[in-house]
């Protein structure tokens, strides 16, 4: 009796001892951080979906690279505040947490991973990188659930270039790079629809397959990195991930400074205001109203402002966007998709003011879009789409920013030398968290 009694209490000593996750306990959280948290679950359960459907195309001329049926992300390692809101945006806590999955999948939302392939750790950085490597393996592996369910991941292969988000607590970041784009979290504001998340999936892709060889020439004129960190962990919402952000956009806004013209600098200052009040007046009586066509150039100039003011990788990235819109269109035509989506996603975008992103169409990638579409015998759709303005109303010049259907007015000199700078995401965040050791994540 004495024994059973020892047993039981070692036993409940032993729960005890077990790991606490966190719980929404009602605390008051930064509100601005819980409305990204949740707008990146709406963008991740859009793209998710889009990533899956690629895989159809197996299209011969492309690289190609593995995807799973679901995302994750964790809260590992985050402020306890901070912590509370990923559970009360998404219900997420410091274990793998699905956040979108992809029809077929196995795992599906919310769900907690215990273990992957019998690898389990407390710290879900970890569990994560080692994530990476299951699916990169291309074979199937076995996941188990904290419920203590297993079930059977089938990784699939899509043309190279990830779609990712970025990061809530860093919501503004962009970056792109041959192995993947992230893109902020503000097209997810635009509520994706299946088309237009699919455009921006093979959008991405398309930037890979175009754009890779001119910034592989360049990234390994510049640098050779060494330990890879991955991707996977770059969407994952971690801290490390969140910083390295956060370098990026405050490099970015410089080179924005440096880019733009004093007049133009001006002009975007009076059409920000301009959009501000306009935002307030539809706030307050609830009409949506037409966008004049002063108000369109005025968006599409502040796009390729945006445009203009990356900087290494990403800014050779930047000179095949047009290709990339392309490459896009013809794949949305192949998987019995609207290309036309498109145009629908950029102007729900610029309806909203949401420009600093890549999938805000500028003048020479919506003539060059355009031309597509005609050639399709879809140029009326376009202008309906457009609010009845023709693509050829839009154009203005372009500062300091060639585009590959312009190839005689690319040079890698044009491109200030990255190694001169003591920013170490001078090359772009991508960049700067692949030469990152694995080891600093820990």
């Amino acid at each position: 009796m004495r024994c059973l009694f020892t047993l039981l209490i070692l036993s409940l000593l032993a729960a005890c001892a077990g790991p606490k996750y966190t719980v929404d306990d009602g605390r008051k959280v930064n509100e601005e951080l819980l409305g990204h948290i949740r707008s990146y679950g709406v963008g991740e359960k859009a793209l998710r979906p889009a990533i899956a459907r690629t895989a159809a195309l197996k299209d011969p001329d492309c690289d190609t690279q593995w995807e799973l049926p679901f995302s994750v992300t964790t809260s590992y390692d985050m402020a306890e505040d901070d912590r509370v809101a990923w559970v009360r945006g998404l219900g997420v806590d410091e274990r793998l947490t699905v956040v979108a999955t992809a029809p077929d999948s196995p795992l599906q939302v919310r769900d907690k991973i215990q273990d992957i392939a019998g690898y389990s750790k407390e710290n879900t950085v970890k569990m994560a990188l080692e994530l990476a490597e299951r699916r990169d393996s291309g074979k199937p592996f076995d996941i188990k659930l904290s419920t203590g369910k297993t079930l059977r991941v089938v990784p699939f292969s899509v043309c190279r270039g990830y779609t990712r988000l970025a990061p809530p607590n860093s919501p503004q970041a962009q970056d792109y790079h041959w192995k993947g784009s992230m893109h902020p979290i503000e097209i997810a504001q635009a509520n994706l629809s299946e088309d237009e998340a699919l455009w921006a999936v093979l959008w991405t892709q398309g930037v890979s397959e175009e754009g890779g060889l001119r910034m592989k020439t360049y990234h390994y004129g510049s640098t050779i990195v060494s330990n890879l960190y991955s991707l996977f962990s770059i969407a994952s919402g971690i801290q490390g991930a969140a910083l390295a952000a956060d370098a990026a956009i405050t490099a970015a806004k410089s080179a924005a400074a440096s880019v733009a013209s004093e007049i133009l600098k001006s002009q975007l200052i009076e059409q920000a205001k301009s959009a501000a009040a306009d935002r307030m007046r539809k706030e307050i009586t609830g009409a949506v109203q037409k966008m004049t066509q002063q108000q369109v150039v005025g968006a599409m100039q502040r796009a390729a402002v945006n445009r203009a003011s990356l900087s290494g990788v990403a800014w050779v990235a930047a000179t095949v966007f047009d290709r990339a819109d392309a490459w896009a269109y013809t794949r949305l035509e192949k998987l019995n998709a609207n290309p036309l989506a498109s145009f629908s996603l950029h102007q729900k975008l610029i309806e909203q003011d949401l420009t600093a992103n890549s999938l805000v169409l500028d003048p020479d990638r919506m003539k060059a879009l355009n031309k597509i579409a005609e050639e399709r015998g879809r140029g009326d759709d376009v202008v309906a789409i457009l609010q009845g303005i023709k693509p050829e109303n839009l154009q203005f010049e372009i500062i300091d920013m060639p585009l590959a259907s312009n190839p005689n007015a690319f040079s890698y000199d044009e491109i200030s030398d990255p190694t001169l700078s003591p920013q170490p995401f001078a090359r772009g965040l991508i960049e700067g968290m692949l030469s990152m050791p694995v080891a600093s994540t820990n």
